[in-house]
């Protein structure tokens, strides 16, 4: 299992509806197989994400957020990772709004 323990994501690209933007930055905190994050930036004021980390290192988690137009989004992602040749993690991600 990949281990996202204090790991800090930024997005390189977003659907054409998506708020999120490179400006956004996703703290994730993992204690077992249970991920949480805190986000922020860009549109988002605020944002929580809880998920499941399988064996493989796929999380399936739902998320909740704040815009600067005062409004609340929820929805739900899956996220499938790729290890690059640095070292480092990219995450493929399927979302959807709630």
């Amino acid at each position: 299992m990949i281990n996202y323990h204090n790991k800090k994501f930024k997005a390189i690209s977003n659907s054409s509806n998506g708020e999120v933007s490179s400006e956004v930055v996703f703290h994730y905190i993992q204690v077992g197989n249970i991920l949480t994050c805190e986000y922020a930036g860009g549109k988002i004021v605020k944002g929580h994400l809880i998920g499941l980390v399988d064996d493989k290192g796929n999380i399936d988690m739902r998320y909740h957020q704040v815009n600067d137009s005062g409004n609340i989004m929820t929805g739900t992602c899956k996220s499938t990772p790729e290890i690059l040749p640095n070292g480092k993690i990219r995450l493929h991600e399927s979302c959807a709004s709630v």
